[in-house]
């Protein structure tokens, strides 16, 4: 069980540093052309390279709970699973209505309220986007768990080679039922399960997904940078979506060697890894309050080599601070799944 814990709290740790850094970087993005060229291509990279983050989180939740073996029960399952996720999501998305109708000139409230009207359709704020199609992904793990209890290996197998098929087929832009969101998001699920429990842990295997990782995230970001170029304006397809092949390998390639090093940790740097994974959902959560405004008054100036850490470090450590806070009462700890 140890070995369990310190592997997918170094996976939370790396997952919410990356997820920070992609937020950050966001107002450089669109900048081709305004700022330097290796400013931009330093962020659009380092954004090329991390969007394995949001699907490690999913790779988690499929390798956690797909390898639980208690009966399912509904009543419980609801509540303390979905209901875990889904208030605190309904919550955050009243508050980030009202923070989006902040600007560096004031509140404007018709903003704030047709944000909150919307928010059916649309996230309040950008990194809420991440539960729309993550609550929906409870729907599914109850059947992916009924499969992992009739030892059927080899119905999983077929499905995540369906699956990987279908994300290759969608990065290509070849349209099917398998374009589904839902589809498309919860072959997460069981891959996390079979990469935790099945995949053999050897240097050869970590070395196989190392190089199949590399060249991904090298083709991805090369893709974007070219297309980006030739078309004179920031522009990326499919290549940046967490639903294509090239973003599944190099998830699949963290998830592999995080498992591999989390027993190579110090018993120091395992302490902070601890520290922000029990807290990596609150860090996602509340890090864009931290990040406010540096978007809203335009602290983003200079190269962003340096200016993505030191942002990354104030708004993370801004976020870990206030969730530790609201977690050591019992009346706000319930805010952060």
């Amino acid at each position: 069980m140890r070995e369990r814990v310190r592997f997918f709290d170094l996976l939370r740790c790396v997952a919410a540093v990356a997820v920070i850094a992609i937020h950050v970087l966001a107002p450089y993005r669109h900048e081709l052309g305004a700022i330097p060229f290796d400013q931009w291509a330093t962020a659009v990279s380092i954004n090329s390279i991390s969007r394995w983050a949001v699907p490690v989180f999913i790779l988690i939740t499929g390798a956690l709970m797909l390898s639980d073996k208690r009966d399912f029960e509904l009543g419980y399952y609801v509540k303390r699973r979905l209901g875990k996720v889904l208030i605190p999501f309904l919550v955050w998305s009243l508050f980030y209505a009202y923070l989006s109708g902040w600007t560096a000139q004031g509140f404007d409230g018709q903003t704030a309220k047709e944000v909150l009207i919307d928010s059916p359709h649309h996230a309040t704020y950008y990194h809420l986007g991440f539960f729309y199609y993550f609550i929906p992904l409870y729907f599914v793990i109850p059947f992916f768990q009924w499969v992992v209890k009739q030892d059927n290996d080899a119905a999983l197998y077929a499905f995540v080679v369906l699956w990987l098929m279908t994300t290759l087929l969608f990065l290509l832009g070849v349209k099917g039922p398998w374009s589904a969101e839902l589809w498309l998001y919860s072959g997460y699920l069981p891959l996390g399960y079979l990469l935790f429990k099945k995949l053999p842990l050897n240097r050869l295997v970590v070395i196989g997904f190392t190089w199949l990782g590399v060249v991904a995230l090298l083709v991805t970001v090369y893709m974007v940078l070219s297309n980006s170029v030739e078309a004179g304006k920031y522009t990326v397809g499919r290549w940046l979506s967490y639903k294509t092949l090239n973003v599944v390998l190099a998830a699949s390639m963290v998830f592999v060697v995080c498992r591999y090093l989390s027993d190579h940790l110090s018993a120091n740097a395992h302490n902070v890894v601890s520290l922000i994974s029990q807290h990596s959902l609150g860090i996602y959560l509340l890090h864009p309050i931290f990040l406010w405004s540096m978007k809203a008054f335009g602290w983003y100036q200079g190269h962003p080599i340096w200016v993505i850490p030191v942002w990354v470090v104030l708004s993370g450590g801004g976020a870990l601070a206030l969730s530790w806070l609201l977690a050591r009462s019992k009346k706000t700890a319930w805010l952060l799944p």
